[in-house]
């Protein structure tokens, strides 16, 4: 189950006093469950961009406190710098890191500027994916005339704020608020010198492609349309700003990508589209440099993407497709380069207590076998399922790679990477379960002294009973899933791994009947009879489902055993 991350990019407008960028950060920094990564201010602009990450409702807690603060440091009213700007905070944008949509992001966007605008009485504009109008999605649209021109702006009905009062705030201004996608900055290392070779890569791949010209393509008179502006030939890359440049740090040439949209132009689509333009002008790329950082996704796309262009299952551990994605675009070219503090996921990764997953075999075993009473058959249940789909996932890698199946090899890839995302969803509850039995124990713990207490007590019972007994019953749906992937090994994977698979079958049902254990345990304490009704009646038909599977499995592999 993929954690909910999303990034916010605050823009405030002051750049010079590191005190008061001091005191925006403090806030942000003071919520729970976001990761400051990044202040950069600017001088001249007066101006400084502001990078944190963190769940979505802390995020937009941050958001929100940051805005208030910059709208009690920072007065408008007295602001010089370079840059366009409208107010205190100028912009806001909220970005879809892993695990969650851009619809979702979206809603957590338009949140916050309804907070922005009711809360602080600050006129709010949506921009982008989370505008309500066409004409604001375009934040120059939003942003024009600029804090000058804002009480002006405000006394225009056209120009009503989605959010907050139409009335000029002279010290704040205005701010805009926006979801957006995921910039990545990508450099792409060349074996030449040759500014000029690399600024025409970079027109080759970069959206807005070259100037058109008459006759020569070099040095031919540009044509112009009939509005007296540039006739462009497209670059072949979507969402893609590129220049070329010389590193004199580097002694090399280098295309500076700007990735607008990883989602419609991913890294190893730029990276490979590099390759082959920098190879019909007999360039060649040598690697390339990531500038800040990317979302685990990003990378885990690529490893698979190298791998089925050799036609290898992409059913492989993330730690492989990192390895294959890093040496595939020489991202060890010029520095080394460290997942823990260049991927998002990573760098938030908590540093305290180390997740039961992250143990190895031993260490989990006598942890088990400890007078602590967690983890216990939960996440043992857990576990075991994880296992088993494993034993799935290993007979369809090794299926892909069989002699004589070469033409096969996608297709027992995409089972392998179906397989592989059912084991980290079963990897996440075995943590997940043992937490939430820790926080019946916490809730059992609370005082009881007072009637008050006693209600607030018996309330936090209820609900972290009710958690650890939806636990157990998610371990039992996700394991359910696995038996798909199991039956069709059986039926038509490596028949040397057949019974490997049937192990896996085992574990399944075992996971699954363990489960449900729990899911009836925990279930006996609840008062919501409506909610226990529904899950055991689940429970049961889960429960039955696996038995039956697991026999159908069986049968099929000691037929082919005897037929043998």
């Amino acid at each position: 189950m993929e954690k909910k991350i999303i990034e916010c990019v605050p823009n405030f407008s002051e750049g010079r006093d590191m005190g008061i960028i001091k005191q925006i950060t403090d806030v942000i920094e003071s919520v729970e469950g976001v990761k400051l990564l990044d202040v950069d201010p600017g001088k001249d602009t007066n101006r400084t961009v502001v990078t944190f990450v963190g769940s979505p409702e802390a995020v937009s807690e941050a958001a929100f406190l940051s805005v208030k603060k910059a709208s009690e440091v920072i007065d408008m009213s007295k602001h010089h710098g370079a840059h366009p700007r409208m107010g205190a905070t100028d912009v806001c944008p909220f970005v879809p890191v892993s695990g969650i949509t851009m619809e979702e992001t979206v809603r957590y966007a338009r949140k916050v500027a309804e907070r922005i605008g009711n809360e602080l009485e600050i006129p709010v504009y949506c921009y982008e994916n989370a505008a309500y109008k066409e004409e604001r999605k375009n934040l120059a649209n939003s942003r024009s005339g600029e804090y000058e021109g804002l009480r002006k702006k405000l006394s225009d009905p056209a120009w009503k704020p989605d959010f907050g009062p139409a009335v000029f705030n002279e010290r704040s201004g205005s701010t805009a608020v926006g979801a957006r996608d995921f910039l990545v900055a990508f450099n792409i290392n060349l074996n030449t010198t040759s500014i000029r070779r690399a600024n025409a890569i970079a027109c080759d791949v970069r959206e807005k492609g070259r100037p058109e010209r008459e006759g020569d393509p070099v040095n031919g008179k540009i044509v112009m349309d009939e509005n007296g502006e540039k006739v462009m030939i497209p670059g072949s890359l979507k969402s893609v700003k590129a220049i070329g440049w010389f590193i004199e740090e580097y002694g090399i040439a280098q295309i500076s990508m700007n990735l607008t949209n990883i989602s419609v132009t991913p890294v190893h689509i730029a990276f490979d589209e590099v390759c082959h333009k920098a190879e019909t002008r007999g360039v060649r790329v040598t690697g390339s440099e990531l500038v800040g950082l990317i979302p685990l996704k990003s990378l885990l796309d690529a490893g698979r993407y190298f791998l089925a262009k050799q036609q290898r299952s992409g059913g492989v551990s993330d730690d492989e497709l990192l390895k294959i994605a890093i040496k595939s675009m020489g991202l060890n070219d010029i520095h080394q380069f460290k997942p823990e503090e260049k991927i998002i996921e990573f760098v938030m990764a908590e540093k305290s207590k180390p997740r039961l997953i992250d143990m190895n075999l031993k260490a989990f075993m006598d942890e088990t076998a400890s007078e602590s009473p967690a983890p216990g058959g939960g996440s043992i249940s857990a576990y075991m399922g994880a296992l088993g789909v494993a034993l799935g996932t290993m007979v369809a890698n090794l299926s892909s790679h069989k002699r004589g199946w070469d033409d096969r090899w996608k297709e027992f890839s995409e089972w392998a990477e179906k397989g592989k995302v059912i084991q980290n969803s079963l990897l996440h509850l075995v943590d997940e379960d043992t937490a939430a039995f820790n926080r019946i124990i916490e809730a059992y713990a609370l005082p009881k002294k007072s009637e008050e207490e006693k209600k607030f007590r018996n309330v936090a019972i209820q609900e972290t009973t009710k958690n650890a007994t939806m636990v157990p019953g998610r371990v039992m749906e996700t394991a359910f899933l696995g038996f798909e992937l199991i039956r069709e090994m059986v039926e038509k994977g490596n028949p040397n791994s057949i019974t490997d698979a049937g192990v896996g079958a085992l574990a399944l049902r075992s996971c699954i009947r363990g489960a449900f254990l729990n899911v009836k345990i925990n279930a006996s304490g609840l008062q919501d009879k409506d909610f226990v009704s529904t899950i055991i009646t689940r429970g049961e038909d889960i429960e039955a489902k696996a038995i039956a599977a697991e026999e159908e499995i069986l049968n099929i592999i000691n037929t082919n055993i005897r037929n043998q």
